[in-house]
C-alpha cells in the first residue's frame, strides 16, 4: 500500500529528504475526523513515523563521539503544512498537513503518553492510511505505552484548552464562532475529549476516540455553555485524582519492553543490530570469562 507521503512527494507536492517517503511504516489521519466529529476529509492532519538511515539512530557507526566536536543535527521529524493535491476528491482538492517522525523520537513522545502521540497509535482503522509489518508490530502492543503518567499530561493539555477556550482573538470561521456562542467550541470540545480520554486509559488501558463522539458533536453544535464547559472539567478532575489512585497501570512506562519492542523494530528494517548495539548482559560475561582465564593464567605463571 503505497503511502500518502510518496503519492504527494511523487507528485511534487511534498519535499521531504529522499530516503523518506520508502522508509514511512506508518501514517494515520488526525483531527476531527478520527475522534468522529467531522465526516469532512477535505483537511487532513496526518501523523506517523519512519525509520531512517542507520547512521541516524546510531551516529558511532559514522564515526561521531557522543559530546565531542562538530555533530551532525539529527533527523527528528519531517514536517509540513498546507501540502495542496488539486486532484484529490474528485477534482475538488484536498488539503495535508504532514508529520512523520523518526521511529526513536516517536516512540519517546508516545512513551511520555503526549496526548497527540498516544491518539496517533489509538486511531480507528479507517483512519489508517499506510501500515507496513513493522507499523502492525507496533500498533498491535500499543497498550504497553499506557501508563498513569497520562493523567498528568493530559489534564496539562486539558487546561491549556480551558484557558483558550475564551480567547475572542480569531479569524475567519472560527471567529464566527466565537462571536455566535461566546466561546470557542473547538477549544471546548477538546477540554471534554481529553478528559474522557483519559479517563478510558485509567480505568481500561485502552483508548476508543470515537466513544464519545455524539457527546463532542453536541459541543461542537454550541449545545454546551462555557459554564457547562468549565463545570465538566472541574468535576472530571477531582474524579480523575481518585481514579489515578485506583488505576491498575504503573506509574510510570516500562522502559525496558519498549525499548525491546523498539529494538525489534530496528531488526526488522535493519537486519543484524550486532556492529550497532551492545548487549550489556553479554559484555558482563565476557569480561567475566576474560577476568577467569586471565586469573588462571596469572597462577600457572606464579
Amino acid at each position: 500500500m503505497s503511502s500518502t507521503i510518496v503519492r504527494l512527494t511523487e507528485k511534487g507536492i511534498a519535499k521531504p529528504p529522499k530516503w523518506l517517503p520508502d522508509n514511512t511504516q506508518y501514517e494515520t489521519i488526525m483531527g476531527s475526523f478520527a475522534y468522529g466529529v467531522s465526516a469532512d476529509t477535505s483537511d487532513m492532519d496526518v501523523y506517523g513515523f519512519c525509520i531512517p538511515p542507520k547512521e541516524e539512530i546510531f551516529p558511532h557507526l559514522r564515526g561521531e563521539i557522543e559530546g565531542f566536536g562538530t555533530q551532525k543535527q539529527r533527523f527528528k521529524q519531517y514536517q509540513q503544512h498546507h501540502l495542496k493535491e488539486p486532484d484529490a476528491l474528485a477534482g475538488k482538492g484536498r488539503e495535508y498537513d504532514v508529520t512523520i517522525y523518526n521511529i526513536v523520537d516517536y516512540f519517546q513522545l508516545v512513551m511520555k503518553n503526549n496526548p497527540n502521540m498516544i491518539d496517533s497509535l489509538f486511531t480507528p482503522e479507517m483512519c489508517v492510511l499506510h501500515i507496513t509489518r513493522i507499523g502492525q508490530m507496533v500498533r498491535d502492543r500499543r497498550k504497553i505505552f499506557l501508563h498513569k503518567g497520562a493523567w498528568h499530561t493530559f489534564k496539562g493539555y486539558a487546561y491549556q484548552q480551558v484557558t483558550k477556550m475564551a480567547g475572542h482573538q480569531r479569524t475567519g470561521k472560527r471567529k464566527e464562532t466565537v462571536e455566535k456562542y461566546g466561546y470557542d467550541v473547538k477549544f471546548a470540545y477538546h477540554v471534554v475529549r481529553l478528559l474522557n480520554e483519559v479517563e478510558q486509559i485509567l480505568t481500561e488501558g485502552d483508548l476508543d476516540l470515537q466513544r464519545n463522539r455524539e457527546q463532542l458533536k453536541s459541543i461542537r453544535r454550541g449545545e454546551w455553555s462555557e459554564q457547562q464547559i468549565r463545570d465538566y472539567f472541574a468535576k472530571k478532575e477531582s474524579e480523575l485524582e481518585t481514579l489515578y489512585q485506583q488505576s491498575s497501570l504503573p506509574y510510570g512506562p516500562d522502559e525496558k519492553k519498549i525499548k525491546q519492542l523498539l529494538l525489534e523494530c530496528l531488526e526488522e528494517h535493519y537486519g543484524s543490530l550486532e556492529k550497532c548495539i551492545v548487549n550489556p548482559d553479554e559484555a558482563i560475561t565476557a569480561l567475566r570469562e576474560l577476568a577467569l582465564v586471565l586469573e588462571k593464567y596469572n597462577r600457572l605463571w606464579q
